[in-house]
């Protein structure tokens, strides 16, 4: 069920694909949220354990050889279909994602994810997005000046991952070719279902501006409870200001 790694068909992205992405895509948007409050915490792991992890028809997408392991804390805000107003409650909460980065066989580069921890029902993003979302206890407070995330899934044993980073206004875009253009200029993400078949699915808004974050606390648990074991310090950690959202439907890939 793995495909080849050195299947001559298979071509890796450019760096005009990976800007092209920044586009507004074609088509009418289905939802819009606002994504706060966001930590990019990036481990170089061995992608050929990715690649034994990914589903039929997706690579493991490299940055200099190497490929990584994301761990992202955020604030998911006014979440609403996109004809309909927020909801109070229902259109915030709290999320902590696990993700590397793949390609599909025509070099479009794009996330997958392993795991999508949340603190609010997540069975429509589960039935109609095909992803792995759990439910978990998350909290976020404030405490001179520094912003405190905690995140603990709902299920036996699971560690209590703590967070704490202090954000600031400076922030700027990256720059195309580098590093950190790679890890968070990212606006496809693929998902498969029960099945196997594969879909694609665009996300637009402007493109991040970050920076690099003063951190007190960073867990690397998430990503064991994916199957990985992180060693050493991570490669990159940003932060971002935040983005307004445009989500578009699902589509198979062929």
């Amino acid at each position: 069920m793995r495909p080849a790694s050195n299947d001559s068909e298979v071509r890796a992205p450019t760096d005009a694909q990976r800007s092209a992405l920044q586009q507004r895509p074609t088509g009418r948007r289905v939802g819009r949220q606002r994504w706060n409050q966001l930590l990019f915490a990036h481990w170089v792991v061995d992608a050929e354990a990715v690649q034994a992890t990914l589903p039929r028809g997706l690579f493991v997408d490299r940055f200099a050889g190497a490929a990584y392991l994301g761990i992202v804390p955020f604030a998911m805000e006014r979440i609403r279909p996109a004809w309909l107003p927020p909801m109070p409650w229902l259109s915030w909460f709290l999320e902590l994602n696990v993700r590397t980065y793949v390609h599909d066989a025509a070099g479009r580069p794009g996330v997958w994810f392993y795991s999508l921890d949340c603190n609010r029902a997540i069975a429509i993003a589960r039935r109609f997005f095909h992803l792995p979302y759990f439910h978990a206890r998350i909290a976020a407070s404030w405490h001179g000046g520094t912003l405190h995330y905690e995140c603990q899934r709902q299920e036996k044993a699971a560690p209590l991952c703590r967070y704490a980073w202090t954000p600031r206004e400076e922030a700027a875009c990256v720059a195309p070719g580098s590093l950190e253009f790679f890890l968070v200029e990212r606006y496809l993400l693929f998902t498969a279902d029960q099945d196997g078949r594969l879909y694609s699915g665009r996300v637009h808004h402007q493109p991040y501006r970050v920076y690099v974050p003063r951190v007190t606390a960073l867990s690397p648990e998430p990503a064991r409870q994916a199957g990985f074991h992180l060693a050493g310090e991570p490669a990159s950690v940003l932060a971002a200001l935040p983005v307004d959202v445009s989500i578009f439907p699902l589509t198979p890939v062929n």
